[in-house]
């Protein structure tokens, strides 16, 4: 710790901070628009200029200034820092002014009016004229992608967009080419970027220049209502606010979690909101002579009351974005009938009960002590975006990688040791007696579990984690997955002996799975897609922006989903659409309403309750088995496609086109 005097008060803080972290202990505020927490250090836009006592006789760009680089007064007085005197203020000033002298007057049509940067910083150190007489420079506009519209013109070239790019993303794609007035941040070549995580250069761009391209034009900030919720397009369980206008969604941007997400979000978290406003369920329907015909409420629940009483057998399915409490209540409605529920509908061979298999003992934080990582089956670059930028930057600090599984371009360094399941074999057989003391953690992805010998590679695999005294993490694909194994949707035997003999199945929004014919289908979800079309009666839910729920993420934490907006038409939220189902099916079930039905779940199963915590599983690892020798495959082959919500978003569809000729370009 070092003591330093900030405005004549005298603080304490680590020795590690720059005068701009100091001068924010003590208080005081330092406008700033090319500094940011998470990136390297530029001192581009020197807005953070302040006073060193004892120090050269011009200001000082704080973000690029240590507290360990200050030299004590001459009788060993702590150094003194000012924030607020004449010569900052002048300095200040001449910045601000210097920002604008080719910045366009563009705030009435520009959409990052009212949460800009700029416009904040020149109401506080602007002047109401300007000295400057020549002519204003402008830049051409760059094509980036369908995501991020540019106008390079409001540019003041901080590099935060470089700088995300190039450390966080693992990009080289934009840069600053030119010197002086023709100066630019482009793409070198005017192309569509590569990253997952593009868009987070919308909320990093302290002014207009790089605004997004599908709300372009459509609402301003202080017309939206916000509302604080968790993505689901993924396992990680990103932070998200929601923006609102009515009844539609217009925008989604993140929050900040330090365990979860940090604060950065994929580019289908960010862009999927279209997707919520087409091909959508609004209405009942039933099959009547082949076809799907829309009718009442009673009608629907009456036809669906009747199939599932004169069923020999009912089977639930549980989709990738169903809710905790939704599962719950479908395995409850189902056992009840003497059926079978199951959450593993791609064929995981997840072991049920045993939590320190099914999700691990480690937290998605310990990448970022970790000094030696494993991942088995994963690619973690298209099956959680957000926890492939933590693995970049736990390499970028010096921990080593390593991988089993198909070739995938993580955006860095990582050691290939072998492709399938005999590779994990030869893992779990090697002496790690020197890796003990060393922190670790080994991310076991669906990729390798997914196969007819998955149960035994994760045996593998647990076997490897002991004896290297690492830590072990399930990266799961499917938001719903960890929710709906705690609570029991899960069958002995998986997914075939789920389905075997049913003669009913009621599928909560299960896309991803194909139903043969012959079962009679009740599906329950929200938009049109592959488990609407096979299904007999439709009974239409909210999605999750539309209703409040608990979702658990890939490391076991659950988190709680708010509504933010109400559902279209007729859709009703899936809780109150399975309790009247339960009602028709003569097993009515006992809440009726969301608090009660998470009274009976937090019942059952207390750890639920306990709203970001993540509980210790403990360790227990499943009898080793000796899999077969298999190559692993990609969990995910298009990572704009992966759940209703996503085929039905126009912007997702563009993406994952433009992804498409990229790939069949680079074969």
């Amino acid at each position: 710790m070092a003591q330093i005097k900030v405005d004549g008060e005298l603080i304490e803080v680590p020795d590690h901070y720059t005068l701009m972290q100091a001068a924010e202990a003590a208080g005081a505020e330092i406008p700033r628009f090319c500094y940011h927490e998470r990136l390297s250090v530029a001192g581009n836009c020197r807005m953070c200029l302040i006073e060193v006592k004892g120090g050269p006789p011009k200001p000082q760009a704080s973000c690029a200034m240590g507290v360990k680089d200050l030299r004590p007064g001459p009788n060993g007085e702590p150094p003194e820092i000012f924030t607020n005197t004449p010569m900052v203020k002048k300095a200040r000033e001449g910045v601000m002014e210097f920002l604008l002298i080719n910045h366009p007057l563009d705030c009435p049509i520009c959409d990052q009016g009212g949460e800009c940067d700029l416009q904040d910083q020149s109401m506080a150190y602007g002047i109401d004229a300007s000295r400057y007489k020549e002519n204003k420079r402008a830049v051409e506009d760059k094509y980036i992608g369908p995501l991020v519209k540019t106008v390079m013109t409001r540019c003041i070239h901080c590099t935060r967009c470089v700088r995300f790019t190039t450390e966080v993303a693992g990009i080289s794609e934009l840069g600053l080419v030119g010197r002086g007035e023709d100066a630019e941040i482009t793409t070198y070549l005017e192309k569509a970027m590569t990253s997952e995580m593009q868009g987070n250069v919308i909320d990093l761009c302290p002014v207009g220049a790089l605004t997004s391209k599908p709300y372009a034009f459509t609402a301003r900030p202080w017309e939206l209502t916000k509302t604080e919720t968790i993505d689901v397009m993924d396992a990680v369980g990103s932070n998200i606010r929601v923006d609102s206008r009515g009844r539609e969604v217009m925008r989604i941007v993140p929050r900040t979690h330090e365990g979860v997400n940090e604060e950065w979000i994929s580019d289908k978290t960010r862009f999927i909101w279209d997707g919520l406003r087409s091909q959508r369920l609004d209405r009942p329907y039933v099959r009547k002579r082949g076809k799907l015909v829309a009718v009442e409420w009673d009608e629907a629940l009456k036809a669906a009351g009747r199939a599932m009483k004169s069923a020999k057998k009912v089977a639930g399915l549980v989709g990738d974005l169903a809710s905790t409490e939704a599962a719950y209540s479908l395995k409850q409605l189902v056992t009840s009938l003497g059926g079978n529920v199951e959450c593993r509908t791609d064929g995981a061979k997840l072991p049920i009960g045993n939590r320190s298999a099914y999700v691990g003992n480690a937290k998605i934080a310990d990448i970022d002590t970790a000094d030696m990582m494993i991942m088995i089956g994963a690619n973690p670059r298209i099956e959680a975006p957000v926890l492939n930028a933590r693995l970049r930057k736990a390499w970028l600090r010096g921990a080593r990688l390593a991988r089993i599984g198909a070739p995938a371009d993580l955006n860095y360094a990582v050691a290939t040791i072998g492709e399938g399941s005999k590779d994990v074999v030869e893992l779990a057989g090697f002496d790690h007696s020197e890796k003990h003391g060393v922190p670790g953690v080994m991310i076991v992805g669906q990729g390798a579990l997914t196969g007819p010998d998955g149960d035994a590679v994760l045996s593998q695999a647990m076997k490897a984690a002991d004896k290297a005294q690492s830590k072990l993490l399930v990266l799961h694909t499917a938001a719903s997955r960890v929710g709906a194994m705690d609570v029991g949707a899960v069958t002995e035997g998986g997914i075939e002996a789920a389905l075997e003999g049913a003669d009913v199945i009621v599928n909560l929004g299960a896309d991803e799975i194909e139903i043969g014919s012959g079962p009679f289908v009740i599906y329950v979800g929200s938009h049109g897609d592959r488990g609407a079309h096979r299904a007999d009666v439709i009974l239409p839910s909210a999605a999750y922006t539309e209703e409040s729920g608990t979702f658990v993420n890939t490391e076991g934490r659950p988190q709680l989903a708010q509504r933010a907006v109400f559902a279209p038409g007729e859709a009703k939220e899936n809780w109150a659409v399975l309790r009247a189902l339960s009602a028709e099916a003569g097993k009515a079930q006992g809440w009726n309403s969301l608090t009660e039905l998470r009274s009976a779940m937090y019942a059952a199963h207390p750890h639920l309750a306990e709203i970001d915590v993540v509980p210790d599983n403990g360790w227990k690892p499943i009898p080793v088995k000796k899999p077969a020798n298999a190559k692993f495959a990609n969990a995910i082959s298009d990572f704009y496609m992966t759940n209703p919500i996503a085929r039905a978003s126009a912007v997702m569809g563009e993406c994952a086109q433009i992804q498409s000729g990229l790939q069949q370009a680079a074969e």
